[in-house]
């Protein structure tokens, strides 16, 4: 029945570690732990076999779980592997380690069950099941059977989780399969007998596959249904169940009855579509409409309504302070209606609740419907009740005589009771919020007493109980808003509500108003007031999020400054610390020697601070150590030189930058090598000009002791170092260049112990002349320059040698001695030296050219000896300053100390990718754009510097001419070219920099001395012999593979066992299979990047067609084997069925996932990249997970992201600096003191086994979950999770670069916060984190996308109210009145604060004046407003207000692929009207038109300086979003491009195209394109935009009165007479299009005919109105005004309309007439364009603007762009 074939076992491919053969020869296996995890996996014992197979006597405990539930094979060997290490990683981690190290901890075991069915056993207590899970809990008891019993249940529910699937993002669901399955395992163990047939019991599942085959495909099948009737996420939301619908049907006991064990096909929970009893939706449901915002955040806009009214009320009274107008009783007495406007909001909020959640009522859930009905009715009670109560106030008053008697005070004490009543829910919640762990036991308990009480305030789910924080953070983040909060409202009191009052009365009192049209309201000005009014209460309701930006900015500054941020912030401040930087690096990244139990506790924690306090300001001179300490010294210089490396191979610094950073190393085996040097050799950057200023001193102390002389030049550690260093090189240098048994060389030696021993008796100063010194450093330093020659002459260095020896006798020694005495003193030849044979005549003997070695000392040497400059730009690339100065920056900062590798904590990397460009082939870096532009030359001109270190690099490497690079060396450009994009292989090499830092660690951590001394002989010697390699090795497979660490030639071979079982990278390339299958370059690509990185495996989809046309699916797992030279696959899954149901990243995530390993799991997107020298601290990262942020130890490690793609151009520049100020400044705020940070992006790092049985790394419902990664962060949080944010380390990541790039992403960010806001975790997080939390969450996620919206509608109402004012005439008739335009400044005051995006700046001045100083962060500011940033950010705040707004509305978000190439081509016009023509154009023109209207009729306007200051930034969102994409577009103002782009514009508008045309070709297929969203809309979502839509009829009811025509008349009738005007004009319309449709081609004059005739009929129109009325000439074109949004108020419903003026005749019209307004459009558009086009000078500074970033680095892009490169190049 189940028949297995039995394992073979040598030649079994494995994944990490060969666990099926444990005698293999591979370095893992050495640890006892792996074998002890593997045999307690073999402990079958005697268990009782599964009947119908044979056992096999290699089987073991997942087999036997295999046999009986019908797990598949390769899933069982994928969790084996999962399991061993897992086990064994966990025991290495056992401190201090077990009495037996060949057998498995229990503890460990027990620990890993605990954290893994932790979610499980939580499940049970909440539906008050019993856990299935029988172990004895004691101790002591803790058998073997029970240990078995322990490994069996985890086992389980790893073959569950493996196999489950889509399933996996039903965590709960997981739980109930499992809880029947640990039953049926119970029955088995325990021997039951099944009551039906009398034997042994068996599992109700079993066979081949069984599992997959029996449970989860059902339930896939399910989820595969219900995506199909979501109609690709078209559907609302309500009308099908997504992924957490189904997740929730499982929160009640419901599931059991009705789905049973084993599961019941014929369940009603498998009924989908619209077939009979089907569950709807569960939970929640996702209803589209803005009222979510109120109905998730009800308390913010309780607060801020109720505010309102109270401001409102007390300035009112018109007294200068609002206590004072408190002191009257009548204030305080009209203060009360604030209590029954609260009870009407929560009336409204009950209503909402039951209009959104109705669909939720059902059979089974009745209890909802009680409660839903029943709020809404206690809400209208109170409003009653509060209402009779007020009203008996106001009567006993006005019964007194107006006075306040007794009685009156007593009704009011009535009242203030009832409020008690009212508010005692809130203040219990008071109580609670000040006691938080009390809430959190009272939501964690599952007593049905507190569920019965909490029944009324909130339906009972399963995540989001117990949230609270402790009382300490608690304590920070409330005071955070309690301080921005009092900010806000004592600022809208003053500056917004107070300044409004005088004007508002003053309209409400004028009288006889005389309006210019036909008036409705005539009686009063209310309408008027309101429009006054609604601009400032639209700012009012957003400008929290102001205050919050600006306190938020400067609290995450201080935040920073104590986190130790910036403090080394470049290379001069690197040098003042560098000597403590060695103890830095032994600090933090060397695990100590640690003793059992000193970890934690608080003396070690004392300990730990005062050591860092010493490092950071290097009391103690730390550095001194080092000189002592050999093997500190060594590991200092193994790191160091290693990260220079990197730099090298990366090609941002160039060899001769290489010898200054580096540390030198000695070469024991050659003893002209050998220079034992007394101090440590820092590099040579930081001794640069110390020894001449040694010299110096030396002179001018010549008759000085030498202890002062001593003592003045140790006052600088370099100056000492130097100083020795020079001394003992010389020494070294001359006797290694002279013959070794020569007389000579016992001459140098001579002089040389004679120094020595003057210097070690404080004589040297008394017998030396110090002024001889500089002499000496002069023949010295000819010396060196002829050693260092290429062409060596020999005779001239005798020379120098001779004339440096006749200094040294003659000049330095004070007391001259004769020939006599020299050669008693054997400093002169023994033998008379003869006239013509000189000293060191045959005795000078140079070092051969190949000796590296030797020559790289000389070439130090020579730079100590000359170099003045202080080489503040050493490394000249921007970047590798930044990189070093941060990495030595973080060292000073707090960090977890580093375990041994060891005992670290495993991890894995996931990256998802689906076939963007892995290495750009030859073809796609050589293609040049139109405008001549290869993207090759785009990068070595932006690069300039890493492309000269490049070729430096190859020519090395024996490259002999740059053609080499098109031919053999064409792979090593490829990569260059690939490593400066956005690439996949960019992200692999930065992720493999975990496993070299990995094995450089795991070397250090068990090197002994001499281990280290060899290493670093043998990297001097390896590193300069690799211009001898043999040509065929060729240097890509050493610049990435293993080898190119050139510490790994002496690893002991263990360090690679190690960083395998620690690290692990997974690349999910989901269609890699298909790839393959075709020869897509993209699969060899991947191959090969497996090929150069051991730990590399690719996870792919695999479709498989079997015999009956159907398709089957596979997981597979594939790595490539170095043995067998080719790629092998490891593990192959079968799954349910297609992967994608839901979003395609998170169905790629998820199906990886059961392939990574490791405690940690970090997420890494297709756009990252990492460095060497930060994946040194990942260890210390990963430490944190043990430490307790808060309550609650961390389950997301939030990690810091460098943007590094802002050089390539000012767009790019703008963009990384918005970005870097949310992900580190804003990160950090959310972190701490806010803790409310959620998941944004890539690079965090994840507790893998809590989110494997929680749903996984994201959520993946179609289209609610379009923002997949941030709600991983939600139910991190709702399910009691913690994220925290460590800006110690960094990782690369790269950003869009062109506008429609980074449009798309806004649009794409935008539209996915529209979706979050109907999501159920936004409403949960809005209704169970505290007040302050949530306010923090609201204004950091969709709160400020709504806000962004509500500055655009702010000021959309603030200039439809102005057109009012001004065209009823009310405007003239009150200024005449009044001089008070008080009102008005306070609008707009505020309004161009807000505009200029004063809140985007701000967060980045304060970021970047914390990181690099607060001049550059102010210059950077500058030089942004000059590159026209303002214009950017007012045109993204467009895009992010329009797609926000309409996703909320209509719907309609969808994926959008940004693309990551770089920009450097123009964009056509055609291209730019069709993204922004809706979104920014239309609403352009729209405002540009009220304002000229405005300008014309308004009497305030008449006055130029008026009309600036109110509307001044109007027209800049005006000109910024019509010439916002021209500007940031190459060449946008080329006179040729501009004229040949309307040509096109001109053909994509009239081009008919088939069926298949494209919208890039056709104006209508865009046209429909544009209108999608309307037909998904729901019926509010029609009329809303119907009722937007009617304000374009508002110009024509304005402006027809303005006309000549009308004489003045003020009679409606005039309105309804316009009208003809229209019908006119389209009947006319429809005639010519009629009669061009039906003669145009054929009868071509019929159809002049019309035409003329329709113009004589204008003409004698024209005249007879002129001649007969009062008809101005003028009126012609006030009357466009009017009529021209009629025709576009008319156009867009008709859109809403289409689908019943489709069927009718109507239809051609309306899109004809459509078309000409388009045209229309594209034409305003272009005039602005094509004048500055035409004007000179404008095309340069654009480009100025566009590329100054690049033209400081001395980018040709004027030959760039104009295509005139040097032919050299191509």
């Amino acid at each position: 029945m189940n028949q297995r074939p039995p394992r073979p076992q040598d030649d079994e491919v494995y994944n990490i570690i060969p666990i099926h053969n444990l005698l293999a020869d591979h370095p893992s296996l050495r640890f006892p732990e792996v074998r002890a995890a593997a045999a307690a996996l073999r402990s079958v014992g005697d268990l009782r076999r599964p009947p119908f197979s044979p056992w096999m006597p290699n089987y073991d405990l997942l087999d036997w779980l295999a046999l009986f539930f019908g797990f598949q094979s390769s899933s069982v060997k994928n969790q084996r592997e999962h399991l061993v290490l897992h086990l064994s990683n966990a025991q290495m981690r056992l401190s201090p380690p077990p009495d037996n190290i060949d057998t498995l901890d229990p503890s460990v075991l027990r620990r890993f069950r605990r954290h893994l069915l932790k979610n499980y056993s939580s499940w049970c207590s909440y539906l008050n099941l019993k856990s299935n899970i029988w172990l004895s809990d004691s101790n002591s008891r803790h058998s073997s059977s029970d240990h078995r019993r322990e490994l069996l249940y985890v086992s389980l529910y790893l073959l569950i989780w493996g196999e489950s699937a889509n399933l996996r993002f039903i965590p709960e669901c997981i739980s109930y399969i499992f809880h029947n399955m640990a039953m049926e395992l119970n029955k088995i163990l325990e021997d039951y007998i099944d009551e039906n047939t009398g034997r042994p019991f068996l599992p109700s599942i079993s066979g081949e596959n069984a599992f997959l085959n029996q449970i989860v495909k059902p339930i896939y099948e399910t989820v595969k249904a219900e995506v199909e009737n979501s109609k690709n996420g078209t559907a609302p939301h309500s009308a099908w169940r997504n992924y957490d619908d189904i997740n929730e049907y499982f929160w009640s006991k419901r599931c059991f009855d009705k789905l049973k064990w084993p599961i019941d096909v014929g369940s009603n929970f498998f009924v989908t579509g619209n077939k009979g009893k089907k569950v709807g939706k569960t939970g929640f449901v996702e209803q589209r409409s803005f009222l979510n915002l109120f109905r998730s955040f009800d308390k913010l806009w309780i607060m801020l309504i109720l505010f309102l009214q109270a401001a409102i009320i007390v300035a009112w009274a018109e007294r200068e302070y609002p206590w004072q107008a408190l002191g009257s009783r009548d204030v305080q007495v009209r203060c009360l209606t604030l209590f029954i406007t609260w009870s009407v909001l929560r009336f409204v909020q009950s209503l909402l609740d039951i209009a959104m959640q109705y669909n939720l009522v059902s059979r089974e859930t009745k209890s909802l419907g009680v409660r839903m009905v029943l709020k809404s009715v206690v809400a209208a009670v109170w409003i009653v009740v509060f209402g009779v109560f007020y009203g008996r106030i106001w009567n006993q008053k006005n019964k007194d005589d107006g006075k306040w008697s007794g009685a009156a005070n007593r009704i009011v004490v009535n009242f203030l009771e009832v409020v008690v009543a009212f508010i005692a829910p809130e203040l219990l919640a008071l109580a609670l919020f000040v006691l938080p762990w009390v809430r959190n036991f009272l939501e964690n308990t599952n007593w049905k007493i507190f569920y019965l009480l909490s029944w009324w305030f909130q339906s009972r789910s399963f995540v989001g109980r117990g949230l609270r924080e402790g009382l300490v953070d608690n304590v920070k983040y409330s005071l955070f808003w309690i301080v921005v909060l009092a900010t806000k409202f004592v600022f809208s009191y003053f500056m917004q509500i107070k300044p409004m009052i005088a004007p508002t009365k003053d309209l409400l009192s004028l009288k006889n108003v005389v309006y210019e049209w036909h008036e409705f309201f005539d009686n009063s000005n209310r309408f008027a007031v309101g429009l006054l009014w609604l601009p400032v209460i639209l700012i009012y309701l957003m400008d929290l999020q102001i205050w919050y930006s600006i306190y938020s900015s400067f609290v995450g500054a201080a935040v920073g400054l104590f986190d130790h941020l910036g403090e080394i912030r470049n290379m001069q401040q690197l040098r003042l610390r560098f000597q403590f930087f060695a103890s830095a690096i032994q600090f933090n990244l060397m695990p100590e020697e640690q003793l059992m139990n000193a970890r934690g506790t608080f003396k070690s924690k004392f300990r730990d601070a005062i050591n860092r306090l010493k490092l950071r300001y290097g009391l103690g001179r730390p550095f001194k150590k080092l000189e002592s300490n050999q093997v500190e010294a060594y590991k200092f210089a193994l790191i160091w030189n290693e990260i220079i490396n990197t730099f090298r191979e990366e090609d941002i610094i160039c060899d001769r930058e290489v010898e200054l950073l580096e540390l030198p190393q000695n070469d024991r085996k050659d003893p002209k090598c050998n220079w034992e040097i007394r101090v440590i050799q820092w590099p040579c950057l930081l001794l640069c000009n110390e020894l001449l200023l040694a010299l110096s001193q030396a002179q001018e102390l010549s008759d000085a002791p030498d202890r002062w002389l001593w003592h003045k030049i140790c006052k600088t550690e370099y100056r000492r170092c130097a100083v020795i260093e020079a001394y003992d090189s010389v020494k070294h240098f001359l006797l290694s260049i002279v013959k070794y048994d020569s007389e000579e060389r016992s001459i140098i030696k001579t002089f040389f112990q004679e120094v020595d021993q003057w210097i070690q008796l404080e004589k040297f100063t008394k017998n030396y002349k110090m002024n001889a010194l500089p002499k000496i450093h002069g023949k010295l330093v000819h010396l060196l320059n002829l050693a260092l020659k290429p062409d060596k002459d020999t005779d001239k260095v005798v020379n120098a040698l001779q004339a440096l020896y006749e200094t040294a006798i003659r000049d330095f020694l004070k007391e001259p001695r004769n020939n006599e005495q020299l050669k008693e003193d054997g400093l002169a030849p023994q033998a008379a030296v003869s006239g013509e044979i000189l000293l060191f005549q045959n005795a000078v003997e140079l070092p051969s050219a190949s000796n590296e070695m030797f020559y790289r000392r000389v070439r130090r040497l020579q730079t100590i000896l000359i170099s003045q400059d202080s080489m503040q730009k050493v490394p000249e690339n921007l970047e590798a300053r930044r990189r070093i100065a941060f990495f030595s920056n973080s060292l000073f900062m707090n960090m977890p100390h580093a375990p041994q590798v060891e005992k670290m904590m495993a991890f894995s990397v996931l990256t998802p990718y689906y076939s963007e460009e892995v290495l750009y082939s030859k073809e796609s870096l050589r293609t040049e754009n139109e405008d001549g532009i290869s993207t090759l030359y785009y990068l070595k001109t932006i690069y300039a510097s890493d492309w000269k270190n490049f070729l430096e690099r190859m020519r090395r490497e024996g490259m002999t001419s740059e053609k080499e690079l098109e031919t053999t060396r064409l792979r090593e450009l490829r990569m260059w070219a690939s490593y400066r994009g956005q690439t996949l292989i960019r992200t692999v090499r930065g992720m493999m920099y975990y496993y070299r830092a990995l094995e450089l660690l795991a070397f250090l951590d068990s090197a002994s001395e001499m281990d280290m001394r060899e290493g670093s002989q043998q990297l001097g010697s390896m590193r300069h012999n690799d211009d001898m390699d043999d040509s065929e090795n060729s240097s890509s497979s050493r610049t990435l593979s293993r080898g190119n660490s050139s510490v790994s030639a002496f690893f002991k071979g263990h360090e690679r066992g190690t960083v395998l079982m620690k690290f692990t990278y997974v690349v999910a390339c989901q269609i890699y299979g298909s790839q393959k299958a075709k020869k897509d370059p993209h699969a060899d690509e991947i191959l090969y990047l497996m090929k150069i990185n051991e730990a590399l495996r690719v996870a792919y989809v695999d479709e498989v067609s079997s015999e009956r046309d159907e398709k089957e699916y596979f997981s597979v797992l594939v790595k490539y084997d170095r043995t067998l030279d080719k790629e092998v696959e490891i593990y192959r899954v079968k799954l349910p069925g297609p992967l994608k149901l839901g979003e395609g990243k998170p169905e790629n995530q998820n199906h990886a996932i059961i392939f990574t390993r490791g405690d940690a799991v970090q997420t890494i997107d297709m756009n990252q990249d990492n460095y060497f020298e930060e994946a040194l601290k990942m260890r210390n990262l990963l430490e944190e997970f043990k430490s307790f942020y808060g309550i609650r130890k961390p389950t997301i490690l939030g990690v810091r992201e460098h943007i590094f793609t802002g050089s390539v151009s000012s767009l790019a520049w703008f963009m990384s600096a918005q970005e870097t100020s949310f992900v580190t400044l804003g990160q950090r705020v959310l972190a701490n003191p806010l803790k409310v940070r959620m998941h944004y992006g890539h690079p965090d790092v994840f507790d893998r086994f809590w989110f494997l049985t929680r749903g996984g790394l994201s959520k993946a419902s179609r289209v609610i979950n379009i923002s997949e990664d941030i709600f991983a962060g939600f139910n991190c949080t709702l399910r009691g999770g913690n994220v925290t944010h460590h800006e110690y380390i960094q990782v690369g990541k790269g950003r869009d670069v062109g506008l429609n790039q980074i449009s798309m992403f806004e649009a794409k960010v935008a539209s996915g916060n529209g979706e979050q806001i109907l999501s159920r975790d936004v409403y949960r997080l809005g209704h169970r984190l505290d007040f302050f939390r949530m306010l923090s969450f609201f204004y950091t996620t969709v709160g400020f996308f709504f806000n962004t919206m509500m500055i655009l509608l702010t000021v959309y109402a603030f200039l439809w109210g102005r057109l009012y004012l001004a065209l009823s005439g009310l405007e003239g008739f009150a200024l005449a009145g009044s001089n008070d335009n008080r009102a008005l400044g306070t609008i707009l005051n505020q309004q161009l604060i807000i505009q200029l995006g004063l809140f985007t700046a701000l967060p980045m001045v304060v970021e970047n004046s914390l990181e690099h100083g607060f001049l550059n962060a102010i210059w950077d500011f500058i030089t942004m407003q000059l590159q026209l940033s303002a214009v950017f950010y007012t045109f993204s705040m467009g895009t992010r207000g329009h797609y926000f707004g309409r996703t909320i509305l209509h719907g309609g978000a969808k994926y959008r692929a940004t693309g990551r190439g770089f920009v450097v081509e123009h964009k056509k016009f055609v291209e730019n009207y069709r993204l922004y023509a809706r979104s920014h154009f239309v609403k352009a023109i729209e405002l540009g038109l009220i304002l000229t209207v405005y300008a014309s009729y308004s009497p305030v306007a008449k006055g130029t300086l008026v009309y600036i200051a109110l509307t001044i930034t109007s027209w800049f969102l005006v000109v910024s979003w019509i010439l916002g994409p021209f500007i940031f577009n190459p060449l946008g103002f080329d006179w040729l491009k501009t004229v040949y782009d309307f040509d096109e514009f001109m053909d994509w508008i009239w081009f008919k195209g088939g069926v298949f045309a494209k919208s890039e070709q056709s104006w209508e297929k865009w046209w429909y394109e544009e209108q999608d969203h309307l037909r998904t809309t729901g019926l509010w979502g029609k009329v809303l935009e119907i009722i937007l839509d009617l304000r374009f009829f508002f110009f024509q009811y304005g402006i027809v009165y303005q006309l000549g025509i009308t004489a003045g008349s003020k009679s409606i009738a005039v309105y309804l007479l316009s009208w003809i005007y229209v019908v006119v004009a389209l009947v006319l319309y429809t005639i010519i299009a009629y009669a061009r449709d039906k003669y145009s081609a054929k009868e071509h004059i019929y159809y002049r005919l019309v035409q003329f005739l329709v113009i004589i009929l204008a003409v004698v129109l024209m005249i007879a109105l002129l001649e007969f009325t009062s008809f101005k000439f003028m009126d012609i074109f006030t009357s466009l005004l009017a009529f021209i949004p009629t025709g576009w108020g008319f156009i867009s419903i008709a859109q809403v309309f289409r689908p019943l003026l489709e069927k009718v005749k109507i239809w051609d019209t309306v899109v004809s007439v459509a078309r000409m307004y388009d045209i229309m459009f594209g034409v305003i558009v272009m005039v602005p364009l094509a004048l500055l086009s035409w004007l000179p000078g404008f095309q340069n500074m654009q480009t100025r603007i566009l590329f100054n970033q690049a033209f400081s680095r001395g980018l040709h892009i004027s030959q760039i762009v104009a295509g005139r490169k040097p032919k050299a190049d191509t």
